[in-house]
Protein backbone atom coordinates (compact mmCIF):
# COMPACT_ATOMS: atom_id res chain seq x y z
CA UNK A 1 0.00 0.00 0.00
CA UNK A 2 1.27 3.48 -0.86
CA UNK A 3 0.21 6.61 0.94
CA UNK A 4 0.87 10.06 -0.48
CA UNK A 5 0.28 13.16 1.62
CA UNK A 6 1.54 16.73 1.92
CA UNK A 7 1.40 16.37 5.71
CA UNK A 8 4.77 15.34 7.20
CA UNK A 9 4.82 11.75 8.43
CA UNK A 10 5.85 12.79 11.96
CA UNK A 11 2.82 15.05 12.23
CA UNK A 12 0.24 12.62 10.86
CA UNK A 13 1.30 9.41 12.64
CA UNK A 14 2.47 10.87 15.95
CA UNK A 15 0.59 9.62 19.03
CA UNK A 16 -1.97 12.22 19.96
CA UNK A 17 -1.52 14.09 16.67
CA UNK A 18 -5.18 15.05 16.76
CA UNK A 19 -4.64 16.86 20.07
CA UNK A 20 -1.97 19.20 18.68
CA UNK A 21 -3.27 22.62 17.69
CA UNK A 22 -2.12 23.72 14.23
CA UNK A 23 0.90 25.98 14.53
CA UNK A 24 1.44 25.34 18.24
CA UNK A 25 4.74 23.49 17.79
CA UNK A 26 5.93 24.71 14.40
CA UNK A 27 7.03 28.19 13.33
CA UNK A 28 7.24 29.84 9.92
CA UNK A 29 10.56 31.60 9.38
CA UNK A 30 12.47 33.05 6.45
CA UNK A 31 16.12 32.00 6.32
CA UNK A 32 18.30 32.95 3.36
CA UNK A 33 15.25 34.16 1.43
CA UNK A 34 13.46 30.81 1.88
CA UNK A 35 10.17 30.67 3.80
CA UNK A 36 10.06 27.40 5.72
CA UNK A 37 8.24 25.69 8.55
CA UNK A 38 10.58 24.71 11.38
CA UNK A 39 10.31 22.97 14.73
CA UNK A 40 12.36 24.73 17.45
CA UNK A 41 14.72 22.28 19.19
CA UNK A 42 16.22 24.36 21.97
CA UNK A 43 18.65 27.23 22.05
CA UNK A 44 19.40 28.62 18.58
CA UNK A 45 18.46 25.43 16.68
CA UNK A 46 15.46 24.29 14.69
CA UNK A 47 14.65 21.32 12.45
CA UNK A 48 13.26 22.04 8.98
CA UNK A 49 9.82 20.48 8.52
CA UNK A 50 9.07 21.72 4.99
CA UNK A 51 9.74 24.53 2.54
CA UNK A 52 6.81 26.87 1.95
CA UNK A 53 7.97 29.58 -0.48
CA UNK A 54 11.21 29.32 -2.45
CA UNK A 55 12.71 28.88 -5.87
CA UNK A 56 13.05 25.44 -7.41
CA UNK A 57 16.83 25.46 -6.94
CA UNK A 58 16.38 25.54 -3.15
CA UNK A 59 14.78 22.07 -3.21
CA UNK A 60 18.11 20.72 -4.54
CA UNK A 61 20.12 22.40 -1.76
CA UNK A 62 20.80 19.77 0.91
CA UNK A 63 21.02 22.52 3.58
CA UNK A 64 17.28 23.11 3.19
CA UNK A 65 16.22 19.43 3.15
CA UNK A 66 13.48 18.44 5.63
CA UNK A 67 15.11 17.16 8.80
CA UNK A 68 18.14 19.43 8.47
CA UNK A 69 19.13 21.49 11.49
CA UNK A 70 19.41 25.27 11.02
CA UNK A 71 20.38 28.12 13.31
CA UNK A 72 17.22 29.76 14.64
CA UNK A 73 17.13 32.75 16.98
CA UNK A 74 13.58 33.98 17.63
CA UNK A 75 13.24 37.77 17.46
CA UNK A 76 10.40 40.20 17.96
CA UNK A 77 9.78 42.50 15.01
CA UNK A 78 9.23 46.14 15.95
CA UNK A 79 5.95 47.66 14.85
CA UNK A 80 6.51 50.30 12.14
CA UNK A 81 4.29 52.82 13.94
CA UNK A 82 6.27 52.49 17.16
CA UNK A 83 9.59 52.81 15.36
CA UNK A 84 8.57 56.15 13.83
CA UNK A 85 7.39 57.57 17.17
Amino acid sequence: MSWYSIIPLERSLAPGADDIEPGSRFREVRIGGVLMEVEPMGEEQARIVRLLDCGLEHYLNSSYAPGSIVRYIPTIAADENEAKG
